[in-house]
């Protein structure tokens, strides 16, 4: 659960990083967006903080990157000179909190255990969502129609008759989809695939 610190300023970046640390949480520095970015294929921070106002691209633009690369790690902005637009900007953009320098160091090492929080239930929906659809794409056609059906409440009997198969065939069907999709119920089904499946949703 590692949070990437990002300030241009060596001197805040060290005392954030001693911040940080105390409670605990790992911590990687840079000292730039662009060092930062350029190290992001090879780690997946929990959590980002970084400053508005550096050399080169700024904190909103990292955030409108990060967000176009699809990086969903809650981002955490600083300014030394914030105004309220800007802090309304951001946090409309996306961004999980706003502090202006100097900052409370008790509030920001509090916000960044819940963005630290927020990230790892991210992280582990997102790992889901994956291995939801990989299972989804392992299924035959059959089984899919099968699945669908069973998602939108049909019972045995009304699916054996959309299929014109019979309901024994159906329960074999059924059993293979729970084990398949890891599913422990038809309730547990439903939840796994209500996102990729329309008829789930109803």
């Amino acid at each position: 659960m590692t949070v990437a610190l990002i300030d241009d300023d060596s001197a805040v970046l060290h005392s954030m990083r001693l911040l940080i640390e105390s409670r605990d949480i790992p911590v990687a520095c840079y000292e730039s967006a662009e060092a930062f970015l350029e190290d992001l294929p090879g780690t997946k921070p929990t959590c980002v903080v970084a400053d508005v106002r550096m050399p080169g691209m700024t904190g909103l633009e990292l955030q409108r990157e990060l967000k176009y690369r699809n990086h969903d790690a809650p981002l955490i902005l600083i300014s030394g000179h914030a105004d309220v637009s800007m802090a309304v900007q951001a946090l409309k953009e996306g961004a999980f909190d706003f502090f202006e320098k100097p900052y409370d160091g008790e509030r920001l090492a509090t916000s960044v255990w819940d963005a630290v929080q927020k990230g790892r239930r991210q992280s582990s929906e997102n790992s889901e969502r994956i291995d939801i659809a990989e299972r989804l794409k392992a299924l035959s056609p059959r089984q899919r129609e099968v699945l669908e059906f069973v998602a939108s409440g049909m019972s045995n009997k009304q699916i054996a008759a959309k299929l014109s198969i019979s309901p024994r065939t159906v329960e074999t069907y059924r059993a293979w989809v729970m084990e398949r999709m890891g599913a422990q119920n038809v309730a547990d089904l439903v939840r796994k695939v209500s996102a990729f499946l329309p008829t789930a949703q109803k």
